[in-house]
């Protein structure tokens, strides 16, 4: 596979049920061989987008005296800014070349959830920050919503399997910056090194410049870019877990830019879509056969999310 399939949310809303079937045996293909598509029309809007842009870059622009006041090292990175060089791919000992801020659930129906969650962080300096994140964080739930009940479908589920494990669930909205790469990086040191994603799926809207490449099953890296108006969505580890590996959470990277791009940024906004801390990620049965044996000790999403974080550098 040379290049990221592409999917049309539009078929699996369309209320047409070819149509929808059609797009539940696409996406679920695509997870099963590669675990990246590209979505179109899928449903966050471009203006909004455009704002989260404005709001991203302004921050990430302010002095890092003013950023390190939004940096609680207590939170494990949980809330707020993380400053650079403090992360670290899993089995990499050299940290990546970026900063980052995080957007959390912010729980307003009064689940005792609540009380799991730290309260979010938003800049004193940017007072539109925190109504263009909050904004964009509901649409990306909404649109991962749907992309999760396709999968159900194609996973033989119910179709609203994931609905009460993600209503208030732990997602996180990260904005990222890659700064310009000047002077002697540390060997081996990249923008964001080899790694597989945490969560059930990754929502990415497109990042300012190229850089992310995903590996096939053949050992090859490939670039993933989306065309205007689409969005990469990837599969984690934890929908991974949860299907004896029928989904794939596949492997994939940022690499520092050619020499002539050395001095410039690059910008990437995913939002990690999680589960409540306490869905049961345990194999699903009719995901485990004689072809496939049972892959993964039975564990929560709490405690599997505690152990990555650990991994990352991110909390002791």
């Amino acid at each position: 596979m040379k290049t990221i399939p592409t999917v049309d949310l539009a078929d699996f809303l369309s209320g047409d049920a070819q149509r929808k079937q059609k797009f539940v045996q696409e996406i679920g293909n695509a997870y099963h061989e590669v675990g990246f598509v590209t979505v179109k029309n899928h449903g966050i809007e471009e203006t909004l987008i455009e704002k989260l842009y404005e709001q991203v870059k302004a921050f990430f622009n302010l002095p890092l005296e003013t950023k390190k006041k939004y940096e609680i090292v207590e939170l494990a990175g949980q809330r707020g800014y993380t400053s650079f060089g403090r992360e670290h791919a899993k089995d990499s000992p050299v940290a990546d070349l970026k900063e980052f801020y995080h957007v959390g659930q912010e729980v307003t129906d009064n689940d005792p959830i609540k009380n799991e969650y730290p309260d979010n962080i938003f800049p004193d300096e940017l007072p539109e920050f925190k109504t263009v994140t909050l904004s964009i964080y509901r649409q990306f739930e909404n649109t991962g919503r749907y992309l999760l009940r396709a999968l159900a479908l194609y996973l033989k589920l119910d179709e609203f399997y994931f609905d009460k494990h993600i209503h208030n669930g732990n997602s996180i909205l990260r904005p990222i910056h890659y700064p310009p790469i000047e002077g002697e990086i540390p060997e081996g040191a990249v923008r964001a090194g080899a790694h597989e994603d945490i969560n059930l799926i990754t929502l990415l809207i497109g990042a300012s410049a190229d850089g992310l490449q995903v590996l096939t099953r053949t050992g090859e890296w490939i670039p993933v870019t989306a065309l205007p108006g689409q969005i990469v969505v990837n599969a984690g580890d934890m929908l991974q877990r949860l299907t004896n590996n029928v989904i794939r959470s596949t492997t994939h990277r940022v690499v520092n830019p050619p020499k002539e791009l050395m001095k410039t940024s690059r910008y990437s906004i995913p939002f990690f879509l999680h589960p409540r801390s306490d869905m049961d990620l345990t194999c699903l049965p009719h995901c485990v056969t004689d072809e496939n044996p049972k892959k993964y000790s039975d564990m929560t999403a709490g405690e599997y999310l505690n152990e990555r974080l650990i991994e990352l550098g991110l909390k002791k």
